[in-house]
């Protein structure tokens, strides 16, 4: 933590920081002056995040995975987005980052039923025309339901269900899913300069067959990008690992190194039900962990185990989900979060996260799992400049008692000033600078205003395989499987 100093931005690059800095910016320079009261950080980064729910927050009571998704995204052919709908909810999320200091988004795009290339570009136009920088993949299940949940064949016996619907193949098979990909790929990876990027995504071991997995890793690898996995999120799925056939009793952790696919390219997201030997597995792979606490609570999730994790040498960055499970698009509320929930772990106190393990894990860890560290999460001449500028003259910083404290458990973004991204100001004087903020609000409103008893019907109807999940998630949540990720138990 240095200053007073300047900090002179070329291009869209750190160019110099120190006294000299200023006098070698030149002319035409713009000034952005902090007066001795300002605080520049490193763009927050938002690792783990879906952006087609965007326009859902609140929309949903508190429920465990399994029940939530049923509602959250159901299989309704009327629900189709239209491109400007796809570009529109993804802006809503894109501007409440920027409003609060986020620079850098990886969005885990689930787009239902299945992508095109109309959607595809939509989202990925919003996040050129707002200036965020972007990582995106398409986040869609290849196999059938019936293959991704433990227990129903027998529970489904018991109580007469019918899983012929749950044995439907995904909405895109994999040859499908592969050009979509190519498509992804060709059209917006590297481009605006290098601020939006592709990434890939199997979903979930469970969510997707061995040779499409393996075909996304060789994507990954050959473009050198980020492969997003959901793991071990909640018990449910901890159980499958262990009553799914396909699994042998291998944890998904486990299974995954077994094919040979954990690598320093992974995230692995969420990692609530993981155990020691998954845990050294990750450390050996390099991957790195997606930390969502916010949406972990709203969907009873558990709480994972961050101490561990730090234990093993695991690099762990931080996410929001999605909007409607952690019910905003601030990350200051996920930093928060982080640096509180652990406190409730039953370990010494000495164990329980810092500000400055929550900072880290905020900046450096976002950007390792982006794959940019050499170049992102940090104020260092070099780096790029995707910045925001806090100011300290706020009641989240006064009196100045403690930065680092006062950034993880006071800042809620009310005190961000400016917002930087790839050198270009997209944010400052309380406005966006790159769209028409209130023309794009008042258009979202009006239009999923008229969505509304659409989203209404096809919940309704998802609701008819309530009881039968409902029966999965109270059968996993009564197994002893050696561990416990919840809190308040007697």
């Amino acid at each position: 933590m240095i200053g007073p100093v300047d900090v002179l931005v070329r291009g869209n690059r750190i160019a110099s920081i120190g006294a000299e800095a200023r006098a070698g910016a030149g002319a035409p320079t713009r000034v952005i002056e902090g007066h001795g009261r300002h605080l520049l950080v490193p763009g927050l980064i938002n690792a783990h995040f879906h952006s087609p729910a965007n326009h859902l927050k609140g929309s949903l009571p508190s429920l465990p995975l399994e029940l939530f998704m049923l509602f959250e995204s159901p299989a309704d052919a009327a629900l189709t987005p239209s491109p400007r709908e796809a570009y529109l909810r993804t802006m809503l999320a894109a501007l409440e980052m920027l409003r609060t200091g986020t620079t850098t988004v990886q969005d885990d795009a689930f787009i239902m039923p299945h992508p095109t290339p109309e959607i595809i570009d939509a989202v990925m136009q919003a996040y050129a025309d707002c200036g965020i920088r972007a990582s995106v993949a398409l986040d869609q299940p290849e196999l059938a339901d019936v293959e991704k949940l433990p227990f129903l064949d027998e529970l489904a016996a018991a109580g007469g269900e019918d899983l012929a619907p749950l044995r439907a193949p995904a909405p895109l098979d994999r040859e499908g899913l592969l050009e979509m990909y190519d498509y992804l790929l060709a059209t917006w990876h590297q481009a605006e300069g290098g601020r939006l990027t592709a990434a890939v995504s199997i979903s979930a071991p469970q969510r997707a067959s061995v040779e499409y997995f393996e075909a996304l890793d060789a994507l990954s690898r050959a473009h050198r990008i980020p492969l997003f996995a959901h793991m071990l999120e909640t018990k449910v799925q901890r159980a499958l690992s262990r009553e799914g056939e396909r699994f042998g009793g291998r944890s998904l952790v486990q299974y995954t190194s077994d094919l040979g696919l954990l690598s320093d390219r992974l995230n692995v997201i969420h990692a609530v039900w993981v155990d020691d030997h998954d845990l050294e597995l990750i450390a050996q792979a390099g991957s790195v962990i997606a930390h969502n606490p916010v949406s972990n609570l709203r969907l009873g999730s558990g709480v994972a185990p961050f101490r561990r994790m730090k234990d093993f040498g695991i690099t762990v960055a931080l996410g929001i989900d999605e909007a409607i499970c952690d019910d905003s698009a601030n990350l200051w509320g996920v930093v928060k979060t982080a640096g509180l929930i652990h406190n409730v772990s039953g370990l010494d106190s000495d164990d329980w996260p810092t500000a400055a393990e929550v900072l880290d894990s905020l900046w450096h860890g976002g950007a390792s799992a982006l794959l940019q560290d050499h170049q992102l999460g940090a104020i260092r001449e070099g780096y790029l400049a995707d910045l925001a500028l806090l100011d300290l003259h706020t009641l989240p910083f006064t009196p100045l008692n403690d930065v680092r404290g006062q950034l993880v458990y006071c800042e809620s973004g009310s005190s961000i000033r400016l917002t930087m991204v790839d050198g270009r100001v997209v944010f400052e004087h309380g406005r966006i600078t790159m769209v028409d903020e209130t023309a794009l609000l008042d258009e979202a409103r009006e239009l999923f205003a008229r969505k509304q008893p659409v989203i209404a019907a096809a919940r309704v109807a998802a609701g008819g395989v309530r009881p039968l999940y409902q029966s999965i998630v109270r059968r996993a949540a009564n197994a002893d499987l050696g561990m416990n990720r919840w809190i308040g138990i007697a």
